[in-house]
């Protein structure tokens, strides 16, 4: 799956004409996606929001006049924290999210996002455009970044109705979690080779 992304950023570069092309690998062991989904219903207030972590992503961003990003998570890896909770409720929550009625991991094993589009609106922070795959299912999504070149966090709202999931429901409705799920990202990178060193056997020029 890594060399398929940087033959992806490689091409890309040949296409763009760029003499020199940075292409940043997420590092997995420093990257983590947190998912929060939030309570509602009658009697909410006995209920409690859940924080959920991803970590192990893996992917590229690419540095270049035409920007990309691409972002892939193993579904399997994704853990729910919960500290308010016991630890069985906490593995009966984590099997509720791994099964058929949320990420459904067995059948769909991945979450991945490609970028369409990536808007510069100031300094240090853009507007991501692409298409996340999630239980199986793909949709747009927007997502606002900020970063300082090796480092990138931001955030971005989305639908769990949108990719085919149901919020899970107890007690005829009284308890639930809501539609809206949001996700925070801390993405830490390192630098591959560029075009122009990659050409030069990875080494620098003098």
């Amino acid at each position: 799956m890594k060399v398929v992304f940087w033959l992806q950023a490689v091409l890309l570069c040949l296409s763009v004409g760029i003499v020199r092309c940075e292409t940043l690998t997420i590092d997995p062991a420093r990257s983590v996606m947190t998912i929060r989904v939030f309570k509602s219903g009658l009697f909410s207030g006995f209920a409690h929001n859940h924080e959920i972590e991803a970590r192990g992503l893996e992917g590229q961003i690419i540095t270049t006049e035409k920007q990309q990003v691409n972002l892939r998570v193993d579904a399997r890896k994704i853990k729910v924290l919960d500290p308010q909770v016991s630890a069985d409720d906490r593995a009966e929550i984590q099997q509720t999210m791994e099964g058929p009625k949320v990420l459904d991991i067995t059948r769909f094993p991945e979450v991945r996002f490609q970028s369409t589009s990536v808007v510069q609106k100031g300094p240090n922070l853009w507007e991501v455009s692409g298409n996340l795959t999630l239980h199986g299912q793909t949709r747009p999504v927007t997502v606002r970044v900020s970063g300082n070149g090796s480092r990138y966090s931001g955030q971005a709202t989305v639908q769990q109705r949108d990719f085919g999931i149901q919020p899970v429901s107890l007690f005829g409705g009284t308890v639930k979690v809501k539609n809206e799920v949001k996700l925070e990202f801390d993405i830490q990178t390192t630098s591959g080779p560029s075009m122009a060193q990659a050409g030069n056997g990875g080494k620098k020029n003098e």
